[in-house]
């Protein structure tokens, strides 16, 4: 019995250690062929055991998801309709504890579905003075690199992705506010032909929220996208390595969403 039981343990080891080396050479395959996909995003980590048939990508501070071929990107969240639980949200709350404070697991809409819970970020307060930045550094981008969207006393520059949530997010919330919000794209997740056609689109800020929600941009003309390369060499120099990053009209930075009332409270701070 002892020698039967010492074999199953021996089997069972082995077939443990194959399954790792197997998912380490998925990962090792699937990387290499994102950096020649997406040769601009920084892969930081990948994982295709927590989701059958899906694989888990963290580029830097964003999350997105792959078919095992690496063929199919998949932008937005995962949800395990048993447990109730948004896993995207928590994955984030792990790679970002100092930025999502408070979120909790998902609730539950009438039909049952699993549904994200907004969370609550912390303020400047909670980590001591923000980032800063040269106003006049900011004012010197091209426009030709921005849409400029809504009025208002106060500007806020939003550094995005469109196709990052929580971009999609703080898009859909400062539309509430009374702020000018001077929307700069960068390509975090391999977005710059989205950029462009944004940028060269007749009408910017229809094309905007579009991008936003997943249409097919055509903008029937080329432009100068010049200014979108500004955007991204500015975004480096500063080390924007996520999106979306807020900029205030006097410098101040903010890296990440932001609920609306933590917003509406920012902005009404005397620029200094």
């Amino acid at each position: 019995m002892a020698g039967a039981a010492l074999a199953l343990t021996g089997s069972l080891a082995a077939i443990a250690a194959a399954a790792h080396a197997a998912a380490a050479d998925d990962a090792a395959t699937i990387k290499a062929a994102l950096v020649k996909r997406l040769p601009k995003t920084e892969i930081t980590m990948i994982d295709c055991d927590k989701i059958e048939g899906v694989c888990e990508v963290q580029a830097r501070q964003n999350l997105f998801y792959i078919d095992r071929s690496a063929r199919y990107l998949i932008i937005g969240r995962v949800y395990d309709m048993e447990t109730k639980q948004d896993l995207t949200a928590a994955r984030l709350l792990e790679m970002n504890p100092d930025m999502l404070v408070g979120a909790g697991g998902a609730g539950e809409s009438q039909d049952g579905a699993a549904e994200p819970t907004q969370a609550r970020q912390a303020g400047a307060g909670d980590a001591g003075p923000l980032p800063r930045i040269d106003p006049a550094a900011l004012a010197a981008l091209p426009s030709s690199g921005s849409v400029v969207m809504g009025k208002g006393g106060r500007t806020l520059t939003v550094f995005s992705d469109f196709r990052c949530g929580y971009c999609k997010r703080l898009h859909e919330t400062l539309a509430t506010l009374d702020v000018k919000v001077v929307e700069r794209p960068i390509s975090v997740l391999g977005t710059r032909p989205i950029s462009e056609a944004v940028i060269c689109a007749s009408d910017k800020r229809r094309a905007v929220n579009e991008a936003y929600d997943g249409g097919a941009i055509t903008s029937g003309r080329r432009c100068d996208t010049s200014g979108l390369d500004a955007n991204e060499a500015f975004a480096r120099k500063h080390g924007f390595t996520g999106t979306p990053v807020i900029v205030r009209d006097d410098g101040a930075v903010l890296h990440g969403f932001r609920p609306r009332e933590f917003l509406e409270t920012w902005l009404k701070e005397k620029v200094s």
